[in-house]
């Protein structure tokens, strides 16, 4: 399906009470543009000005007025040279008039598109709104706002805007009270966004820079019963972006063929253990699992065959005490619920069994397969989500619940069975509350910081900001972290300036000492000649050692060790006699480094073995690790790991084709 390309209107307040944050607007409104290079190529964006002290736009020549409105950048497909118009822009020196700017965006949008594109253009406005809109020539202000949101409905065009107050003496309120009237106008008569932003982090996340047309996961029936059934729509309510995936590629085509892709195809062949250098074809190939010392082989047919392949459908199990839902058991992505768009039987149901829900404080577990040929059946959790807007339906949140496969299980010793001496007494528990109160990110007399849905990944940013200025500089070095980014991944230094003593009475309350080190016979255990005793002491100081928490230095202590360990059994076994010991240690290793997702460690160490000793008399270890089922740590027992599913099974098979 061909993507319509997306039409974007910059109106940026430049007047004189915006100077102190434009160098912020200068950045995320290239942020934007860097995005659509990337996301939306076919887009268009254009850049208006207003509160400048030029005046260039059509409408003042053609109407009069609509003066200190200066069109930077007329509607044009994006391109690099785009990011350079919003660098530097020019301060103004009188007051910005935002609904004469929007007038001026709403001008360009039509003229550029006519009736054609509804729906795929937008208006981005950003200002303070500090200064008073002058009086229209007919009418009132509010009668103005009516007839522009008028024009905006007609022609499909919606309204973005980030109002940024920054706390500034001498603002007049009863002004910015007004336009804030006149602002929520637009949000109930147009299709309009109207955020309110106090910090430069905030304005990082307000203005949406890649834009997400909604796509449903599910159309259909929620099933109550065989006989009640409710039309709903289900969306992706939150869903994680991911790192934009970096292709191969190859620099060998020459750079005047013009016909040249750079492009890195990746050919694989599959070659007989039997015979190295005969390389089996895909119809004598076969997938196999392991099942016990044994493979047993499955055919495409088979596996299709045996595949569960369930009803599409959402049926209700039943409802619980949300209280018995805990917030540990959701999985995945957040899902939205709401009622068939236009169907008021189906939206006065979601409704009432939602108000219904809030009322008892009750939650519903449903099966849900959301299309046909789902390969997996999901459980999940229903939630009420009660509209505080009119014209907005209730709804219902919805989240994955684990199956008991999926729940891992930690267990700590609580708090309660040590010693009285080990218990915070009142002034510890006090320096302890309030060091949690200084950090509140929820101050009484101002807004939460770092709210979702203005805080932007500054992982995503900061390469989206080095993938543009490598574009231009092919030798530039990686920049240092953004100021603002780091306000997002570090704690505010004025914070702790101003609780200083609140830290330091912490710290003299809960004061650390080195504990002295005791001489351990770990060593002797694993380096000397081992007996059955000794290395069970070996697992045993090892676990231990990886449990410790008062070092991070412990973990990576007691892997080496415990690697040079099995190292020495295998180049000291004779005939096979201490296979056993190694191969109970690295079950230890193994499972030592799943827990402390520490795979890589582990998988570097039993490659390195198998290539060190795999043409050695020692090669009939490892045939001995296969037939126990001890293979590389997989992505699936720990997200760190870099080793398919696949790829651990066929160990060391397919560790013989990498080094083919």
């Amino acid at each position: 399906m061909a993507r319509n390309k997306e039409a974007v209107v910059l109106l940026l307040d430049v007047g004189p009470s915006m100077h102190s944050v434009l160098p912020e607007v200068e950045r995320v409104c290239s942020m934007l543009v860097q995005k659509k290079l990337i996301f939306g190529k076919s887009d268009e964006v254009g850049f208006v000005l207003f509160g400048t002290d030029d005046t260039y736009n059509e409408l003042q020549k053609e109407v009069g007025g609509y003066e200190h409105i200066v069109v930077l950048r007329n509607i044009g497909v994006v391109d690099g040279n785009a990011v350079g118009f919003l660098q530097n822009l020019p301060r103004g020196n009188f007051p910005g008039d935002f609904i004469d700017a929007i007038v001026v965006g709403i001008d360009l949008l039509i003229k550029k598109f006519g009736p054609t594109n509804k729906g795929k253009q937008r208006i981005c406005l950003i200002t303070d709104a500090k200064y008073p809109i002058k009086e229209p020539y007919e009418g009132t202000k509010e009668d103005q706002v009516n007839t522009i949101s008028q024009m905006m409905q007609t022609h499909g065009i919606r309204l973005d805007c980030i109002v940024i107050r920054e706390k500034l003496p001498g603002a007049d309120l009863r002004v910015m009270e007004e336009n804030d009237s006149l602002l929520d106008q637009f949000s109930r008569k147009a299709i309009a966004k109207i955020v309110h932003v106090d910090s430069p982090t905030s304005l990082l996340g307000a203005l949406k820079t890649r834009n997400i047309s909604p796509v449903t996961v599910f159309r259909g029936d929620l099933e109550l019963s065989s006989t009640m059934k409710i039309k709903v729509w289900v969306y992706k309510k939150t869903s994680e972006e991911k790192f934009p995936t970096l292709k191969k590629y190859s620099g060998k085509a020459h750079s005047s063929d013009k016909f040249a892709t750079y492009e890195v195809k990746v050919d694989y062949e599959y070659k007989s253990m039997e015979d190295p250098d005969k390389v089996v074809p895909p119809e004598q190939r076969i997938r196999g699992y392991r099942y016990g010392p044994q493979v047993v082989p499955i055919s495409s047919a088979e596996w299709e065959a045996v595949k569960f392949k369930p009803e599409k459908g959402v049926k209700l199990l039943g409802f619980t005490d949300a209280s018995n839902i805990l917030r540990h058991y959701y999985m995945k992505d957040v899902y939205i619920f709401i009622p068939e768009p236009g169907n008021q039987k189906a939206i006065v149901a979601v409704s009432a069994i939602a108000r219904a829900m809030k009322d008892m404080n009750k939650s519903a577990i449903l099966r849900c397969v959301w299309r046909q040929g789902q390969g997996n059946v999901v459980i999940g959790v229903l939630r009420p989500n009660i509209s505080s807007v009119d014209n907005i339906p209730d709804s219902f949140y919805f989240n994955v619940l684990p199956f008991v496969e999926d729940v891992r299980e930690f267990q700590f010793p609580s708090f309660r069975s040590f010693p009285s001496s080990w218990q915070p007494n009142e002034q510890q528990q006090e320096a302890a509350d309030n060091l949690v109160k200084m950090l509140d990110l929820t101050p009484s007399e101002g807004e939460e910081v770092l709210q979702p849905d203005y805080t932007p990944n500054p992982v995503l940013e900061r390469f989206y900001h080095f993938l543009d200025l490598k574009s231009k500089q092919p030798d530039a070095d990686v920049p240092p972290l953004d100021r603002n980014l780091r306000g997002i991944t570090e704690p505010d230094p004025a914070v702790f300036s101003c609780h200083k003593s609140v830290i330091d009475n912490f710290h003299k309350n809960f004061e650390l000492k080195e504990k002295p080190k005791k001489k351990k016979s770990s060593k002797r255990a694993w380096r000397g000649k081992p007996s059955a005793s000794s290395e069970e002491e070996g697992v045993d100081d090892f676990e231990a050692m990886m449990a410790r928490r008062d070092s991070s230095k412990w973990v990576s202590k007691a892997i080496k060790e415990m690697q040079n360990h099995v190292s020495d059994l295998l180049e000291n076994s004779y005939e096979g006699d201490a296979y056993s010991k190694a191969i109970e240690c690295l079950l230890a290793l193994r499972k030592g480094c799943i827990l402390e997702q520490e795979p890589k460690e582990f998988n570097r160490f039993l490659l390195g073995l198998y290539e060190k000793w795999k043409d050695t008399d020692l090669a009939n270890f490892f045939e001995l690790l296969s037939s126990k089922n001890i293979t590389l740590i997989s992505q699936k027992e720990a997200p760190d790991s870099n080793v398919t599913e696949e790829d651990a099974k066929n160990f060391p098979v397919k560790a013989e084709l990498k080094s083919q």
